[in-house]
């Protein structure tokens, strides 16, 4: 080997070696940015983690248990620790909410609540009309919950059913219609003196 290589090499050596050293040589700065941030918005997100860790806990819990991997006795107890975990760690985050975003809430809750009473009473005092609801929401200046119109079709296709009722069958106790002349369930023949 000549000198040429010996120092060509002993070159690149330091190089080297001064490449892997820089990270201890060159100053860290004084502060990481997890440290620089609001240690109200580090707890906030931490409790938003635990929030996450206590839905998925529960959810497994409850999968395991419907899969048979957890004994009867056990499951109750499990379940009501993480349920007071989650509520605990719910509180902690409505401290964290501003109290405007808490009165915006109720107010919104509270026009809900005086619309919907006002609707019933319209059409309580005028149930031919079946418009006034709506009416009164557009007046108060609420878009018509879905919810209610739902609940009003369940509630008449429950009486429309309930009036077709002819009772239960003798032999195997499924609800029968008031055309049925067998059950749909056993095939049973049907008197036509059904009991309601």
């Amino acid at each position: 080997m000549d000198i040429g290589s010996i120092f060509l090499i002993l070159a690149l050596a330091v190089i080297v070696g001064l490449f892997i050293a820089r990270p201890l040589i060159e100053p860290q700065p004084a502060t990481s940015t997890i440290h620089t941030s609001d240690p109200q918005e580090h707890n906030y997100s931490t409790l938003l983690a635990e929030h996450d860790r206590i839905l998925n806990s529960l959810q497994e819990l409850d999968f395991d248990y419907a899969l048979g991997k957890i004994p009867a006795a056990d499951y109750p107890e499990q379940r009501a620790a993480l349920i007071s975990q989650g509520t605990t760690v719910l509180r902690l985050l409505d401290e964290y909410q501003p109290q405007s975003v808490v009165q915006d809430t109720e107010n919104h809750l509270e026009a809900a609540i005086a619309a919907h009473r006002a609707e019933m009473s319209l059409n309580a005092a005028n149930p031919n009309h079946a418009n006034n609801g709506r009416k009164v929401i557009e007046t108060i200046g609420q878009v018509e919950d879905p919810d209610d119109r739902l609940e009003t079709v369940l509630a008449n296709r429950r009486r429309v059913r309930q009036e077709k009722s002819a009772g239960f069958c003798p032999h195997c106790g499924t609800p029968i219609q008031i055309s049925d002349k067998f059950c749909p369930k056993c095939g049973e023949k049907l008197s036509q003196v059904a009991s309601r």
